[in-house]
């Protein structure tokens, strides 16, 4: 990401780019090597067998070709689309998007265990130099840890614009230090609207309220009280942080004791840096708090119940087992899980051109036509010595498009601009950075499913992005979206390399 700063007006920032891959007519390097392959198959084919068989085999091949060139709005071809179409329905004909927990559920455990990809997380609490607790997540799969830090922005509400965009650029050094920090895979920010129950305010508000005070004022204050959390909602943020169980490719994987002794060390550091973000007070999060945010995730009605058992002075005891859905349903288009139902989207393509700060604002307020809305904004960081092979690769890409043809697109000839200008912040001294974005809109009434999939397109829109429903997956995407420090990339079985340069 690069700041262009101007002198009038305000700062804006853009120069997003996706890595791309050399080849000819649209495909990348791999897909050019199966086109050359499948050509020289063909002329062998004619050499051998004849002419009737090499038709045939050009037929096939150019049917590959064509579907591996053909794209959507959202850059997905013909074969991306029909593979996710067919693992749907093997996974609907093997029954693996319906879920039952507990004690008379299909799960083995006979717990309320998390279904999909959050199933094999293992938790344990350990404490930082501090003193505070904080909770640590194993995902075996993955060999990764996961630690979760709480945040309350400040917002930019009556802040100036110079503050805004010191924030911004801390923000920017954060994720560019996360590159040299050792073992950090991927990081994650979650933002959560959800309406207030007004438990809160009742605790705060009895606790202070003077008996001595004038009978209008008590009853005016309850009064507030009683009305106030009609139509209010409350702004939670956290951000997660994902390390590798192992220092180095090929080394011995360090336990969680072990895990959670390193980390001691290192989380004040991290939280520290994060105050100067905007990101107001951080704390990382207990077990007992992960167990709470994941518990109203899935069902949301058993917040009410958790802020009364706090306003009652009670802390409801909750294990790493009995936070997940007691049923579960995953479709095409949506997810339904105990109360509510939930639809997620993942960002395709990044906001054109050069942007304010302030473009994912509406996005992320809280919405009218939906219970609760969660946006999740996935990094993953890129050491140094990677960066600039990529940045230098990339930048070969672009103008192998460009000099391709005689006459180049005007598209090419900014994406090698874009290309050049991030390989020289790169040289100097900048981070780089790979991120996408999952939407997640939950409503408690399945009459207002379709206002909210409407609010959320509205959304996008005015944030500038590509949103696209996560079809078939709805269940993955709806674990990734929270925070539990998951990596997409290493729970899908053809690597994203590969296919980049399809």
């Amino acid at each position: 990401m690069a700041a262009v700063d101007t002198r009038r007006g305000p700062r804006t920032y853009g120069n997003w780019r996706r890595p791309t891959s050399p080849g000819i007519l649209g495909l990348g390097s791999l897909g050019t090597t199966l086109l050359l392959a499948g050509l020289i198959a063909v002329v062998i084919t004619v050499m051998v067998a004849g002419l009737l068989e090499a038709v045939i085999l050009t037929a096939v091949l150019g049917a590959v070709m064509l579907s591996v060139l053909t794209k959507d709005s959202h850059g997905k071809n013909v074969i991306s689309r029909a593979g996710a179409r067919g693992a749907w329905w093997s996974s609907r004909s093997r029954g693996t998007n319906l879920y039952r927990s507990g004690p008379l559920g299909r799960a083995l455990w006979g717990t309320y265990q998390l279904p999909g990809l959050a199933s094999p997380t293992r938790l344990s609490e350990y404490r930082d130099s501090y003193g505070r607790p904080f909770a640590l997540l194993y995902t075996p799969a993955t060999g990764s840890y996961s630690v979760v830090v709480g945040t309350e922005p400040d917002g930019a509400a009556l802040v100036d614009q110079e503050q805004v965009d010191g924030w911004v650029a801390d923000w920017g050094h954060w994720l560019a230090n996360l590159g040299d920090e050792p073992g950090v895979a991927a990081a994650s920010v979650t933002i959560e609207t959800a309406p207030d129950s007004g438990t809160r305010l009742r605790r705060e508000v009895e606790s202070n309220i003077d008996l001595d005070a004038p009978l209008f004022a008590q009853e005016m204050l309850h009064e507030v009280v009683g009305r106030y959390p009609v139509g209010s909602s409350t702004v939670k943020a956290y951000v997660a942080v994902t390390f590798n169980a192992a220092q180095r490719a090929g080394g011995k994987k360090r336990s969680p004791a072990e895990m959670g002794r390193e980390l001691a060390a290192r989380l004040p550091g991290l939280t520290a840096g994060l105050q100067s973000t905007g990101a107001g007070a951080a704390h990382p999060l207990s077990a007992q708090e992960l167990c709470e945010v994941i518990r109203i995730a899935y069902d949301p009605a058993a917040a009410v119940l958790i802020d009364e058992a706090h306003v009652a002075g009670e802390t409801p005891t909750l294990m790493w087992p009995e936070v997940g859905p007691s049923a579960a349903q995953t479709a095409w288009d949506g997810y339904r899980h105990d109360s509510a139902y939930s639809c997620t989207w993942a960002m395709t393509q990044a906001p054109r051109g050069h942007v304010q700060s302030g473009v994912l604002a509406r996005l992320l307020a809280p919405h009218r036509d939906i219970a609760r809305k969660r946006v999740t904004l996935l990094y993953r960081p890129i050491d140094p010595a990677r960066a600039a092979g990529i940045v230098e690769a990339d930048l070969r890409a672009a103008e192998f498009r460009m000099t391709s043809t005689s006459k180049p697109a005007a598209r090419d000839t900014l994406a090698v601009r874009a290309a050049a200008a991030t390989a020289q912040e790169e040289a100097s001294g900048a981070g780089l950075v790979q991120f996408g974005m999952l939407v997640t809109a939950t409503v408690t009434d399945l009459d207002k499913e379709a206002d909210a999939r409407a609010a959320i397109d509205n959304l996008g829109a005015t944030a500038r992005l590509r949103l696209r429903p996560v079809y078939g997956s709805q269940d993955s995407a709806f674990a990734a979206a929270l925070p539990l420090g998951l990596v997409l990339p290493k729970h899908i079985k053809v690597p994203s390399e590969l296919r980049e340069k399809l």
